[in-house]
Formats: C-alpha cells, structure tokens, sequence
C-alpha cells in the first residue's frame, strides 16, 4: 500500500468495530499514526497488538468533554499533533416521536452532536496554526433525509452536517478541510442490533427484516463498511485539498 500518509497522525473515535475499525485499519494500511478511541479497551486493543508501535489506544466517552480533553492531550503527548480527526463515534435509538423521554433525546445528541464537537475543539487550533488538517464527520443518510421513528438521531445527524459546514467555511483560508460522509445502511453491529429488535418486536423472520433495510437502497444490499473507510480515506489524503464542506452520501444512490 502506499506510505502517502507516513507523517500523519491520525485520531479515530468509535474504532473498535465496524466503520470506526475499517477506517482505522486504512489510515495504518497508508502509514499514518493511529491513535483509536473508545470507550471500551478489548476490542481497541486488538488494533493495538496487530499494529504495535503505529497504533495506540485511548479511552474515552466522547459526549464527556473532560475525557475528551484528558485523552486528546495524551495521544498528542505520544504521536504528536492530530492531522487527522475521524469523528465516527455514534449511536442510534428508535422511538415513536410521541413517546421518546428527553433523556433519548439528550443521549442522541451528546454522543453523535456534541462528541464530534468537542473533539474538533481539541484539534482546530493546532490545525490551523499549522496550515494543515482534515477532519472528517462520519454522519449518516440520517443527516440529509428524515426517517420514521429516530427522530432524535436524525437531528443529531443533520446538526452534524450542519456543524461540518459552518466549519469549513470558518477554516477555509486554514489549510484545514472539513467533510462529511454520510452511508446509508451500513452492515454493520448496529444494524444487525435493529434487524434483532425488528424480528423480536414485529415477528418476521430475519430475512423479512432485513429486507425493510435494504429496499432503500436502490443497489439492494448493505453499504460495506470498507466502502466507506474508502470514502474517508480519500478525504483525508493530499489530493482532496480543495474538496471540503462537503456531505457525501455512501449509500447506493438512495441519497442524490
């Protein structure tokens, strides 16, 4: 694989499974520095022990700002500035709107809202005092259209976008670009969580279930994780500087 990422240091939330992993594994695949973060340490750690020396871990719960700060502090005491932040910590909860508390509400927002706030307060400033950055929000299909019954998850999710925007405006003249990607139902635990409490709540069958996921979908199939660490990687390497601002929806044509 190429090195083109050898000088970087790269910061990824949510890196223990899924999208958060597969992105991980790109960015130590191009040779940057990897530092995943969670909030749990066993599934990090696997990262850790087959990348030893490239790829550290840190923990911390990204919707709580003074473990955010305690574990970006560290990680820059160990790799050296982030070049790269992966906002891709996330979580989703369905509810009927009329019948979802405020603590649905509040726990939708702080993990995949406010999280990627605080961790892209954490990096701009050196960013920017160095000419350089990328940051990449991983947002979802839900940050561009509505969806019945995550109604929280899908402000959560516009806020992000929103927030990726505003930012790239801000950082324009920094050297620091600010993108999101957006997939669409991705194969992945938290979706086969929701087919679990689909077959459990309704009684059809797992491939019943799994056909309300993808007929969204206009290619029929589950988004791969690895076909959206691509998208990322592509932001996040030299040749996407002029590319920013942008929300770009990994998700088989469901969003145009």
């Amino acid at each position: 694989m190429s090195g083109d990422l050898n000088d970087q240091h790269a910061l990824v939330t949510g890196a223990g499974q899924g999208i958060g992993e597969a992105i991980a594994r790109q960015l130590l695949a191009r040779g940057a520095r990897v530092t995943v973060l969670g909030r749990r340490a066993e599934p990090l750690r696997r990262l850790v022990d087959e990348f030893p020396g490239q790829c550290r871990m840190e923990l911390a719960d990204v919707a709580q700002e003074s473990e955010v700060k305690t574990a970006f502090a560290q990680a820059v005491h160990a790799q050296g500035a982030v070049n790269i932040l992966v906002n891709n910590a996330g979580q989703a909860q369905s509810a009927p709107f009329m019948k979802m508390d405020t603590a649905l509400w509040q726990r939708m927002l702080a993990v995949n809202l406010t999280g990627s706030m605080l961790c892209m307060q954490q990096v701009l400033p050196a960013m920017a005092a160095a000419g350089y950055g990328r940051i990449v929000n991983v947002a979802s299909t839900a940050g561009l259209a509505g969806y019945a019954y995550v109604a929280a998850y899908c402000a959560a999710k516009h806020g992000v976008v929103g927030l990726t925007r505003s930012l790239a405006l801000e950082f324009a003249t920094k050297g620091v670009t600010v993108n999101a990607v957006c997939p669409g139902y991705t194969e992945t635990e938290i979706v086969r969580e929701s087919i679990a409490r689909v077959v459990e709540k309704t009684g059809r069958s797992p491939e019943q279930a799994m056909a309300e996921f993808v007929k969204s979908n206009p290619q029929g199939r589950l988004v791969q994780p690895q076909e959206v660490a691509d998208a990322v990687l592509w932001l996040c390497g030299p040749g996407a500087g002029a590319v920013t601002g942008q929300a770009i929806a990994v998700a088989g044509g469901e969003v145009m």
